[in-house]
Protein backbone atom coordinates (compact mmCIF):
# COMPACT_ATOMS: atom_id res chain seq x y z
CA UNK A 1 0.00 0.00 0.00
CA UNK A 2 2.62 2.45 0.80
CA UNK A 3 6.00 1.25 -1.24
CA UNK A 4 7.03 2.35 -4.58
CA UNK A 5 7.18 5.39 -6.62
CA UNK A 6 3.48 4.92 -7.73
CA UNK A 7 2.28 5.36 -3.69
CA UNK A 8 3.56 8.54 -2.94
CA UNK A 9 0.32 10.17 -2.69
CA UNK A 10 -0.78 7.43 -0.12
CA UNK A 11 2.73 8.40 1.74
CA UNK A 12 2.23 12.20 1.36
CA UNK A 13 -1.07 11.53 3.71
CA UNK A 14 0.71 9.44 6.43
CA UNK A 15 3.22 12.37 6.55
CA UNK A 16 0.92 14.86 6.66
CA UNK A 17 -0.16 13.10 10.80
CA UNK A 18 3.32 13.33 11.32
CA UNK A 19 4.63 9.58 10.50
CA UNK A 20 8.94 9.19 9.61
CA UNK A 21 9.86 7.09 6.86
CA UNK A 22 10.50 3.67 9.68
CA UNK A 23 6.85 4.58 10.97
CA UNK A 24 5.29 4.44 7.38
CA UNK A 25 7.42 0.84 6.30
CA UNK A 26 6.80 -1.07 9.33
CA UNK A 27 4.18 -3.20 9.35
CA UNK A 28 0.63 -1.33 9.72
CA UNK A 29 -1.58 -2.71 12.89
CA UNK A 30 -5.14 -1.27 12.38
CA UNK A 31 -6.70 -1.09 16.28
CA UNK A 32 -10.80 -0.68 16.04
CA UNK A 33 -11.86 0.55 18.97
CA UNK A 34 -15.30 0.96 20.22
CA UNK A 35 -14.75 3.53 22.77
CA UNK A 36 -18.03 6.07 23.08
CA UNK A 37 -19.22 8.50 25.91
CA UNK A 38 -22.85 6.22 25.27
CA UNK A 39 -22.02 3.76 27.76
CA UNK A 40 -19.72 2.80 30.80
CA UNK A 41 -18.58 -0.63 28.71
CA UNK A 42 -16.74 0.79 26.65
CA UNK A 43 -14.99 3.99 28.82
CA UNK A 44 -12.19 2.41 29.87
CA UNK A 45 -11.02 1.83 26.10
CA UNK A 46 -9.60 4.79 25.70
CA UNK A 47 -6.79 3.93 28.31
CA UNK A 48 -6.11 0.41 26.88
CA UNK A 49 -6.11 1.51 23.36
CA UNK A 50 -3.19 3.64 24.34
CA UNK A 51 -1.53 0.52 26.13
CA UNK A 52 -2.41 -1.72 22.44
CA UNK A 53 -0.41 0.95 20.66
CA UNK A 54 2.77 1.14 22.48
CA UNK A 55 2.35 -2.79 22.04
CA UNK A 56 2.26 -2.52 18.87
CA UNK A 57 4.46 -0.66 18.64
CA UNK A 58 7.47 -2.34 20.97
CA UNK A 59 6.77 -5.07 18.80
CA UNK A 60 7.68 -3.24 15.53
CA UNK A 61 5.01 -2.02 13.83
CA UNK A 62 3.01 0.98 13.44
CA UNK A 63 -0.58 1.10 14.69
CA UNK A 64 -3.75 2.94 13.14
CA UNK A 65 -6.80 3.53 15.43
CA UNK A 66 -10.33 4.02 14.18
CA UNK A 67 -13.59 4.01 16.05
CA UNK A 68 -16.76 2.02 15.06
CA UNK A 69 -20.23 2.45 16.65
CA UNK A 70 -21.95 1.27 19.73
CA UNK A 71 -25.43 0.91 21.12
CA UNK A 72 -26.27 0.82 24.80
CA UNK A 73 -28.87 -2.38 25.31
CA UNK A 74 -29.00 -0.94 28.52
CA UNK A 75 -29.89 2.70 28.07
CA UNK A 76 -32.31 1.74 24.79
CA UNK A 77 -34.26 -1.38 26.53
CA UNK A 78 -37.81 -0.96 26.79
CA UNK A 79 -37.84 1.68 23.86
CA UNK A 80 -37.39 1.98 20.09
CA UNK A 81 -34.20 2.70 20.68
CA UNK A 82 -33.68 -1.21 21.31
CA UNK A 83 -34.31 -2.11 17.40
CA UNK A 84 -31.25 -0.84 16.67
CA UNK A 85 -29.14 -2.93 18.74
CA UNK A 86 -28.60 -5.98 16.71
CA UNK A 87 -28.20 -4.01 13.59
CA UNK A 88 -25.64 -2.51 15.34
CA UNK A 89 -23.46 -5.81 15.69
CA UNK A 90 -23.76 -6.24 11.62
CA UNK A 91 -22.34 -2.26 11.20
CA UNK A 92 -19.95 -2.96 13.05
CA UNK A 93 -18.33 -6.10 11.43
CA UNK A 94 -18.75 -4.03 8.28
CA UNK A 95 -17.15 -0.78 9.17
CA UNK A 96 -14.06 -2.88 10.34
CA UNK A 97 -13.91 -4.79 7.18
CA UNK A 98 -14.37 -1.38 4.88
CA UNK A 99 -11.18 -0.23 7.02
CA UNK A 100 -9.15 -2.65 7.13
CA UNK A 101 -10.01 -4.12 3.25
CA UNK A 102 -9.61 -0.51 1.96
CA UNK A 103 -6.14 0.21 3.40
CA UNK A 104 -4.75 -3.18 3.29
CA UNK A 105 -3.53 -3.48 6.70
CA UNK A 106 -1.57 -5.82 7.86
CA UNK A 107 -3.09 -6.86 11.52
CA UNK A 108 -5.62 -5.97 13.53
CA UNK A 109 -6.62 -5.60 17.28
CA UNK A 110 -10.13 -5.10 18.03
CA UNK A 111 -11.28 -3.79 21.27
CA UNK A 112 -14.93 -4.23 22.65
CA UNK A 113 -16.87 -4.13 25.83
CA UNK A 114 -20.85 -4.22 25.26
CA UNK A 115 -22.65 -6.84 23.58
CA UNK A 116 -22.65 -6.34 19.99
CA UNK A 117 -19.55 -4.83 20.32
CA UNK A 118 -17.38 -8.53 20.61
CA UNK A 119 -19.33 -10.48 18.21
CA UNK A 120 -19.32 -7.85 15.41
CA UNK A 121 -15.77 -7.44 15.74
CA UNK A 122 -15.18 -11.32 15.56
CA UNK A 123 -17.47 -11.42 12.34
CA UNK A 124 -14.87 -8.45 10.78
CA UNK A 125 -12.29 -11.01 11.84
CA UNK A 126 -13.38 -13.82 10.20
CA UNK A 127 -13.73 -12.17 7.05
CA UNK A 128 -10.80 -10.55 7.09
CA UNK A 129 -8.37 -13.35 8.02
CA UNK A 130 -5.24 -11.46 8.76
CA UNK A 131 -3.18 -12.06 12.07
CA UNK A 132 -6.32 -10.65 14.75
CA UNK A 133 -6.13 -10.61 18.58
CA UNK A 134 -9.63 -9.01 20.54
CA UNK A 135 -8.99 -7.55 23.98
CA UNK A 136 -12.09 -6.87 26.12
CA UNK A 137 -13.07 -3.82 27.86
CA UNK A 138 -13.40 -5.80 30.93
CA UNK A 139 -16.49 -6.02 33.40
CA UNK A 140 -17.91 -3.49 35.92
CA UNK A 141 -17.37 -4.33 39.58
CA UNK A 142 -20.59 -5.30 42.12
CA UNK A 143 -22.48 -2.23 43.12
CA UNK A 144 -23.65 -2.62 46.99
CA UNK A 145 -27.17 -2.48 48.94
CA UNK A 146 -28.38 -3.54 51.59
CA UNK A 147 -25.14 -5.46 52.26
CA UNK A 148 -25.77 -7.72 49.19
CA UNK A 149 -24.28 -7.15 45.51
CA UNK A 150 -26.08 -5.81 43.26
CA UNK A 151 -26.05 -5.03 39.26
CA UNK A 152 -28.16 -3.36 36.67
CA UNK A 153 -30.33 -6.63 36.47
CA UNK A 154 -31.24 -5.09 40.43
CA UNK A 155 -32.42 -1.95 38.58
CA UNK A 156 -34.71 -3.52 36.63
CA UNK A 157 -36.15 -5.63 38.90
CA UNK A 158 -36.68 -2.89 41.18
CA UNK A 159 -39.08 -0.77 38.43
CA UNK A 160 -41.16 -3.85 38.83
CA UNK A 161 -41.07 -3.94 42.53
CA UNK A 162 -41.86 -0.21 43.22
CA UNK A 163 -44.91 -0.32 40.45
CA UNK A 164 -46.16 -3.53 42.65
CA UNK A 165 -45.90 -1.52 45.76
CA UNK A 166 -43.37 -3.63 47.11
CA UNK A 167 -40.26 -1.02 47.51
CA UNK A 168 -41.07 2.82 47.94
CA UNK A 169 -39.34 5.70 45.49
CA UNK A 170 -36.44 6.12 47.74
CA UNK A 171 -35.51 2.51 47.71
CA UNK A 172 -35.48 2.67 43.98
CA UNK A 173 -32.93 5.35 44.00
CA UNK A 174 -31.13 4.08 46.27
CA UNK A 175 -30.52 1.05 43.85
CA UNK A 176 -30.14 3.00 40.69
CA UNK A 177 -27.54 4.93 42.23
CA UNK A 178 -25.77 2.04 43.95
CA UNK A 179 -26.20 -0.54 41.30
CA UNK A 180 -23.04 0.69 38.63
CA UNK A 181 -20.25 1.79 40.44
CA UNK A 182 -17.79 2.94 37.30
CA UNK A 183 -16.18 1.70 34.26
CA UNK A 184 -17.32 -1.39 32.97
CA UNK A 185 -19.16 -3.76 31.14
CA UNK A 186 -22.44 -5.49 33.29
CA UNK A 187 -20.79 -7.09 36.00
CA UNK A 188 -23.37 -10.77 36.04
CA UNK A 189 -22.99 -12.99 33.63
CA UNK A 190 -25.00 -11.24 30.79
CA UNK A 191 -24.25 -11.37 27.16
CA UNK A 192 -21.08 -8.92 27.32
CA UNK A 193 -19.34 -11.18 29.79
CA UNK A 194 -20.62 -14.50 28.00
CA UNK A 195 -19.03 -13.55 24.70
CA UNK A 196 -15.77 -12.30 26.18
CA UNK A 197 -15.50 -15.36 28.40
CA UNK A 198 -16.52 -17.55 24.74
CA UNK A 199 -13.62 -15.54 22.63
CA UNK A 200 -11.11 -16.39 25.40
CA UNK A 201 -11.89 -19.88 25.34
CA UNK A 202 -12.17 -19.98 21.03
CA UNK A 203 -8.82 -18.61 21.03
CA UNK A 204 -8.90 -14.68 19.81
CA UNK A 205 -8.10 -13.14 23.11
CA UNK A 206 -5.10 -13.85 25.87
CA UNK A 207 -5.74 -15.98 28.54
CA UNK A 208 -7.41 -14.08 31.61
CA UNK A 209 -9.04 -11.15 29.38
CA UNK A 210 -12.57 -12.19 30.06
CA UNK A 211 -12.48 -11.57 33.52
CA UNK A 212 -9.61 -8.77 34.37
CA UNK A 213 -12.08 -6.02 35.75
CA UNK A 214 -12.41 -2.84 33.38
CA UNK A 215 -10.33 -0.71 36.46
CA UNK A 216 -8.10 -3.44 37.11
CA UNK A 217 -4.32 -2.33 36.05
CA UNK A 218 -4.51 -5.93 34.21
CA UNK A 219 -6.27 -4.55 31.56
CA UNK A 220 -2.97 -2.54 30.18
CA UNK A 221 -1.07 -5.30 30.53
CA UNK A 222 -3.10 -7.43 28.71
CA UNK A 223 -3.49 -4.58 25.48
CA UNK A 224 0.35 -4.10 25.46
CA UNK A 225 0.74 -7.85 25.40
CA UNK A 226 -2.27 -8.12 22.66
CA UNK A 227 -0.15 -5.13 20.22
CA UNK A 228 2.97 -7.38 20.18
CA UNK A 229 1.51 -10.91 20.17
CA UNK A 230 -0.63 -9.97 17.00
CA UNK A 231 2.74 -8.81 15.02
CA UNK A 232 4.40 -11.86 16.43
CA UNK A 233 2.04 -14.75 15.27
CA UNK A 234 1.48 -16.57 11.45
CA UNK A 235 -2.01 -17.59 13.38
CA UNK A 236 -4.79 -16.50 11.03
CA UNK A 237 -8.68 -15.81 12.82
CA UNK A 238 -9.50 -18.99 10.59
CA UNK A 239 -7.20 -21.61 12.32
CA UNK A 240 -8.34 -20.40 15.47
CA UNK A 241 -12.45 -20.59 14.54
CA UNK A 242 -12.84 -23.89 13.49
CA UNK A 243 -15.88 -26.90 14.22
CA UNK A 244 -13.75 -27.62 17.65
CA UNK A 245 -13.16 -24.50 18.71
CA UNK A 246 -17.06 -23.26 18.63
CA UNK A 247 -17.76 -26.92 20.57
CA UNK A 248 -15.23 -25.28 22.97
CA UNK A 249 -17.57 -22.32 23.45
CA UNK A 250 -20.48 -24.08 23.30
CA UNK A 251 -19.55 -26.25 26.19
CA UNK A 252 -18.14 -23.26 28.40
CA UNK A 253 -21.66 -21.27 27.52
CA UNK A 254 -23.27 -24.24 28.78
CA UNK A 255 -20.67 -24.79 32.03
CA UNK A 256 -21.10 -21.11 33.12
CA UNK A 257 -25.11 -20.45 32.29
CA UNK A 258 -23.75 -17.96 29.37
CA UNK A 259 -26.80 -15.56 27.94
CA UNK A 260 -29.34 -17.12 25.38
CA UNK A 261 -27.96 -14.47 23.08
CA UNK A 262 -24.55 -16.42 22.86
CA UNK A 263 -26.69 -18.70 20.25
CA UNK A 264 -27.13 -15.62 17.83
CA UNK A 265 -23.91 -14.67 18.00
CA UNK A 266 -21.71 -17.85 17.80
CA UNK A 267 -24.19 -19.10 14.51
CA UNK A 268 -23.07 -15.59 13.20
CA UNK A 269 -19.03 -15.68 13.65
CA UNK A 270 -19.26 -19.15 12.24
CA UNK A 271 -21.31 -18.22 9.01
CA UNK A 272 -18.41 -15.75 8.33
CA UNK A 273 -15.66 -18.04 9.18
CA UNK A 274 -17.32 -20.60 6.74
CA UNK A 275 -18.00 -23.07 9.88
CA UNK A 276 -21.64 -25.15 9.78
CA UNK A 277 -23.15 -24.41 12.82
CA UNK A 278 -26.93 -24.76 14.09
CA UNK A 279 -29.11 -24.56 17.07
CA UNK A 280 -29.13 -27.93 17.35
CA UNK A 281 -25.47 -28.43 18.45
CA UNK A 282 -26.19 -26.11 21.37
CA UNK A 283 -28.71 -28.31 22.58
CA UNK A 284 -26.47 -31.17 21.96
CA UNK A 285 -23.95 -29.88 24.13
CA UNK A 286 -26.03 -28.79 26.64
CA UNK A 287 -27.14 -32.35 27.08
CA UNK A 288 -24.28 -33.63 28.22
CA UNK A 289 -22.27 -30.66 29.98
CA UNK A 290 -22.83 -29.80 34.19
CA UNK A 291 -23.08 -26.22 34.76
CA UNK A 292 -20.26 -25.58 37.54
CA UNK A 293 -21.03 -21.96 37.87
CA UNK A 294 -23.58 -20.08 39.86
CA UNK A 295 -23.50 -17.05 38.48
CA UNK A 296 -26.19 -14.00 38.05
CA UNK A 297 -28.54 -13.29 36.69
CA UNK A 298 -30.28 -16.29 37.98
CA UNK A 299 -27.57 -17.68 40.23
CA UNK A 300 -25.29 -16.15 43.05
CA UNK A 301 -22.03 -14.61 41.37
CA UNK A 302 -20.48 -12.07 39.62
CA UNK A 303 -17.85 -11.63 36.85
CA UNK A 304 -15.16 -10.40 39.86
CA UNK A 305 -15.76 -13.57 41.57
CA UNK A 306 -14.77 -15.60 38.74
CA UNK A 307 -11.72 -13.75 38.42
CA UNK A 308 -10.70 -13.92 41.48
CA UNK A 309 -11.49 -18.06 41.29
CA UNK A 310 -8.91 -17.93 38.29
CA UNK A 311 -10.95 -16.86 35.55
CA UNK A 312 -12.27 -19.16 32.24
CA UNK A 313 -9.39 -21.35 32.79
CA UNK A 314 -11.21 -22.64 36.70
CA UNK A 315 -13.85 -23.84 34.48
CA UNK A 316 -12.49 -25.33 31.75
CA UNK A 317 -10.00 -26.85 34.05
CA UNK A 318 -12.65 -28.89 35.27
CA UNK A 319 -14.07 -29.61 31.66
CA UNK A 320 -11.16 -30.84 30.71
CA UNK A 321 -10.86 -33.71 33.70
CA UNK A 322 -14.01 -35.21 31.47
CA UNK A 323 -12.53 -34.68 28.21
CA UNK A 324 -14.94 -32.28 26.66
CA UNK A 325 -13.07 -30.22 25.08
CA UNK A 326 -10.70 -29.87 22.07
CA UNK A 327 -6.99 -29.23 22.34
CA UNK A 328 -7.07 -26.08 19.65
CA UNK A 329 -4.74 -23.62 18.96
CA UNK A 330 -5.04 -20.12 20.60
CA UNK A 331 -3.95 -16.54 19.11
CA UNK A 332 -0.30 -16.86 20.87
CA UNK A 333 0.53 -19.99 19.46
CA UNK A 334 0.07 -21.65 22.35
CA UNK A 335 -2.82 -24.49 22.37
CA UNK A 336 -5.42 -24.38 25.39
CA UNK A 337 -4.62 -27.45 27.31
CA UNK A 338 -1.11 -25.44 27.38
CA UNK A 339 -3.23 -22.28 29.27
CA UNK A 340 -5.26 -25.39 31.59
CA UNK A 341 -1.89 -27.29 32.84
CA UNK A 342 -0.78 -23.75 33.69
CA UNK A 343 -3.93 -22.81 35.80
CA UNK A 344 -3.50 -23.43 39.38
CA UNK A 345 -6.73 -23.53 41.41
CA UNK A 346 -7.14 -20.30 44.13
CA UNK A 347 -7.81 -22.37 46.94
CA UNK A 348 -8.80 -19.65 49.33
CA UNK A 349 -11.91 -18.82 46.71
CA UNK A 350 -13.15 -20.62 43.94
CA UNK A 351 -17.07 -20.48 42.98
CA UNK A 352 -16.41 -22.99 40.23
CA UNK A 353 -18.00 -26.27 41.56
CA UNK A 354 -16.28 -29.67 41.05
CA UNK A 355 -17.46 -32.25 38.22
CA UNK A 356 -19.08 -35.00 41.01
CA UNK A 357 -21.15 -31.81 42.88
CA UNK A 358 -21.71 -29.87 40.16
CA UNK A 359 -24.88 -27.79 40.24
CA UNK A 360 -27.31 -29.82 37.30
CA UNK A 361 -25.91 -32.32 35.30
CA UNK A 362 -26.88 -30.56 32.17
CA UNK A 363 -25.98 -26.70 30.53
CA UNK A 364 -27.57 -23.48 30.54
CA UNK A 365 -29.05 -23.79 27.21
CA UNK A 366 -32.12 -25.69 25.71
CA UNK A 367 -33.66 -25.56 22.24
CA UNK A 368 -36.97 -26.32 22.20
CA UNK A 369 -39.26 -27.63 19.07
CA UNK A 370 -43.25 -27.87 18.23
CA UNK A 371 -46.10 -26.45 16.30
CA UNK A 372 -45.33 -23.21 18.11
CA UNK A 373 -41.51 -23.24 16.99
CA UNK A 374 -41.14 -25.50 14.02
CA UNK A 375 -37.69 -24.28 13.36
CA UNK A 376 -36.58 -23.61 17.24
CA UNK A 377 -36.91 -21.87 20.17
CA UNK A 378 -34.31 -21.08 22.81
CA UNK A 379 -34.72 -21.10 26.31
CA UNK A 380 -32.08 -20.45 29.39
CA UNK A 381 -31.89 -22.97 32.01
CA UNK A 382 -29.27 -22.45 34.43
CA UNK A 383 -30.53 -21.82 37.44
CA UNK A 384 -33.99 -22.51 36.44
CA UNK A 385 -36.43 -24.03 38.99
CA UNK A 386 -39.38 -24.43 36.83
CA UNK A 387 -39.14 -26.49 33.62
CA UNK A 388 -42.58 -27.29 32.62
CA UNK A 389 -45.44 -24.79 32.22
CA UNK A 390 -48.78 -24.84 30.36
CA UNK A 391 -51.59 -21.97 30.77
CA UNK A 392 -53.50 -19.84 28.96
CA UNK A 393 -51.97 -17.33 25.56
CA UNK A 394 -51.78 -13.55 26.75
CA UNK A 395 -50.96 -12.03 23.32
CA UNK A 396 -49.37 -8.73 22.67
CA UNK A 397 -48.25 -7.55 19.06
CA UNK A 398 -44.97 -5.99 20.86
CA UNK A 399 -43.15 -5.36 23.63
CA UNK A 400 -44.41 -2.13 25.07
CA UNK A 401 -48.04 -3.37 25.08
CA UNK A 402 -46.64 -6.81 26.96
CA UNK A 403 -45.49 -4.29 29.26
CA UNK A 404 -48.09 -2.03 30.12
CA UNK A 405 -49.82 -5.37 30.81
CA UNK A 406 -47.84 -6.21 33.37
CA UNK A 407 -47.49 -2.69 34.80
CA UNK A 408 -50.96 -2.50 35.33
CA UNK A 409 -51.19 -6.20 37.01
CA UNK A 410 -53.56 -7.52 33.89
CA UNK A 411 -51.07 -10.41 33.73
CA UNK A 412 -52.11 -13.37 36.29
CA UNK A 413 -50.18 -16.11 37.47
CA UNK A 414 -50.64 -19.04 34.75
CA UNK A 415 -50.31 -16.87 32.08
CA UNK A 416 -48.06 -17.60 29.39
CA UNK A 417 -47.28 -14.01 27.49
CA UNK A 418 -46.86 -13.90 24.13
CA UNK A 419 -45.51 -10.88 22.37
CA UNK A 420 -44.80 -11.62 18.84
CA UNK A 421 -44.12 -9.01 15.76
CA UNK A 422 -40.59 -8.25 17.28
CA UNK A 423 -38.15 -11.01 15.31
CA UNK A 424 -35.03 -9.87 13.08
CA UNK A 425 -37.41 -9.10 10.39
CA UNK A 426 -40.81 -7.58 12.13
CA UNK A 427 -39.33 -5.59 14.85
CA UNK A 428 -36.93 -5.24 12.60
CA UNK A 429 -34.31 -5.37 14.90
CA UNK A 430 -35.35 -8.36 17.39
CA UNK A 431 -35.36 -6.16 20.65
CA UNK A 432 -34.42 -7.78 24.08
CA UNK A 433 -37.04 -7.83 26.53
CA UNK A 434 -35.51 -7.27 29.94
CA UNK A 435 -37.71 -4.29 30.95
CA UNK A 436 -40.72 -7.18 30.40
CA UNK A 437 -39.10 -10.24 32.11
CA UNK A 438 -37.75 -8.03 34.98
CA UNK A 439 -40.94 -6.35 35.50
CA UNK A 440 -42.16 -9.43 36.11
CA UNK A 441 -40.14 -10.75 38.18
CA UNK A 442 -40.23 -7.83 40.08
CA UNK A 443 -43.89 -7.74 40.32
CA UNK A 444 -43.54 -11.73 42.08
CA UNK A 445 -44.50 -13.24 39.12
CA UNK A 446 -40.81 -14.95 38.09
CA UNK A 447 -41.82 -18.20 38.29
CA UNK A 448 -45.73 -18.27 38.18
CA UNK A 449 -46.14 -17.33 34.58
CA UNK A 450 -43.88 -18.12 31.66
CA UNK A 451 -43.01 -15.69 28.11
CA UNK A 452 -42.92 -16.44 24.85
CA UNK A 453 -41.45 -14.68 22.00
CA UNK A 454 -39.61 -14.34 18.58
CA UNK A 455 -37.86 -11.64 19.97
CA UNK A 456 -34.63 -12.30 22.18
CA UNK A 457 -33.64 -11.55 25.71
CA UNK A 458 -30.94 -9.94 27.31
CA UNK A 459 -28.06 -12.12 29.51
CA UNK A 460 -30.30 -10.59 32.65
CA UNK A 461 -32.82 -12.04 31.89
CA UNK A 462 -34.08 -15.20 33.98
CA UNK A 463 -37.12 -17.44 34.54
CA UNK A 464 -38.71 -19.87 32.27
CA UNK A 465 -38.48 -17.04 29.01
CA UNK A 466 -38.15 -18.85 25.73
CA UNK A 467 -37.06 -16.65 23.04
CA UNK A 468 -35.94 -16.65 19.52
CA UNK A 469 -39.09 -18.56 18.16
CA UNK A 470 -38.68 -19.25 14.40
CA UNK A 471 -40.64 -19.34 11.76
CA UNK A 472 -41.24 -15.48 13.42
CA UNK A 473 -44.28 -13.64 13.11
CA UNK A 474 -43.67 -11.77 10.55
CA UNK A 475 -43.18 -13.96 7.89
CA UNK A 476 -45.74 -15.74 8.66
CA UNK A 477 -44.62 -18.41 11.24
CA UNK A 478 -47.07 -20.18 13.50
CA UNK A 479 -46.59 -17.85 16.49
CA UNK A 480 -48.64 -15.44 14.17
CA UNK A 481 -51.56 -17.15 14.25
CA UNK A 482 -51.71 -17.90 18.29
CA UNK A 483 -55.17 -16.64 19.82
CA UNK A 484 -55.76 -15.29 23.27
CA UNK A 485 -56.61 -18.17 25.52
CA UNK A 486 -54.98 -21.10 23.40
CA UNK A 487 -53.70 -23.24 25.99
CA UNK A 488 -49.47 -23.27 25.09
CA UNK A 489 -47.24 -26.33 27.16
CA UNK A 490 -43.58 -25.13 27.78
CA UNK A 491 -41.66 -28.92 28.40
CA UNK A 492 -38.06 -27.80 28.69
CA UNK A 493 -37.49 -31.69 29.73
CA UNK A 494 -39.10 -32.70 26.81
CA UNK A 495 -37.45 -30.11 24.30
CA UNK A 496 -41.26 -29.31 23.38
CA UNK A 497 -43.20 -26.25 23.12
CA UNK A 498 -46.66 -26.86 21.56
CA UNK A 499 -49.64 -24.78 21.89
CA UNK A 500 -53.19 -26.61 21.79
CA UNK A 501 -54.60 -24.43 18.78
CA UNK A 502 -54.81 -25.37 15.02
CA UNK A 503 -51.54 -23.10 14.10
CA UNK A 504 -51.04 -22.52 10.64
CA UNK A 505 -48.36 -20.26 8.54
CA UNK A 506 -50.01 -16.88 7.64
CA UNK A 507 -48.70 -14.97 4.85
CA UNK A 508 -46.13 -12.58 5.58
CA UNK A 509 -47.04 -9.24 7.68
CA UNK A 510 -46.03 -6.08 5.70
CA UNK A 511 -44.71 -3.06 7.87
CA UNK A 512 -43.35 0.15 6.87
CA UNK A 513 -39.90 1.17 7.90
CA UNK A 514 -37.33 3.69 6.36
CA UNK A 515 -33.29 4.23 6.49
CA UNK A 516 -31.37 1.32 8.19
CA UNK A 517 -34.17 -0.31 9.74
CA UNK A 518 -35.35 -1.09 6.30
CA UNK A 519 -32.22 -2.02 5.04
CA UNK A 520 -31.72 -4.68 7.49
CA UNK A 521 -35.59 -6.27 7.35
CA UNK A 522 -34.75 -6.49 3.94
CA UNK A 523 -31.60 -8.52 4.23
CA UNK A 524 -31.66 -10.30 7.72
CA UNK A 525 -31.67 -13.74 8.05
CA UNK A 526 -34.29 -16.10 10.73
CA UNK A 527 -32.49 -16.05 14.00
CA UNK A 528 -32.46 -19.87 14.04
CA UNK A 529 -29.37 -19.35 11.46
CA UNK A 530 -27.71 -16.30 13.55
CA UNK A 531 -29.86 -13.07 12.20
CA UNK A 532 -26.79 -12.74 9.70
CA UNK A 533 -27.16 -10.28 6.76
CA UNK A 534 -24.70 -11.84 4.28
CA UNK A 535 -25.42 -14.78 1.83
Amino acid sequence: MFKGEDRAPARAFLRAMGLSDDQIYRRMVAVSNTWNEITPCQSSLKRVSESVKKGVVAGGGTPVEFGTITVSDGISMGTEGMKYSLVSREIIADSIEAVVRAHKYDCLVGLGGCDKTIPGTLMAMARLNVPSVFVYAGSMLPGSHGGRDITIQDVYEAVGAYQSGKIFKPELEEIERAACPGAGTCAGLFTANTMASLTEVMGMSLEGDASTSAVSSGREEIGSKAGQTVLGTEILPRDIFTWEAFENAITLDAAMGGSTNAVLHLIAIAHEAAVKLSIDDFDRISRKVPQLVSMKPGGEHVMFDLHKSGGVTAVLKQLNRRNLLHNTVTVSGEHLFERIERYRQNVSYNIVRDLNTPISHHGGIAILKGNLAPEGAVVKTANLKKLYHKGPARVFECEEDAFNAVKNDSIKENDVVIIRNEGPKGGPGMREMLAVTAALVGKGLGEKVALVTDGRFSGATHGLMVGHVSPEAYVGGPIASLCDGDSVMIDVGNRAIVASANLRNLPSKKGQVSGVLSKYRSMVSSASNGAVTTG
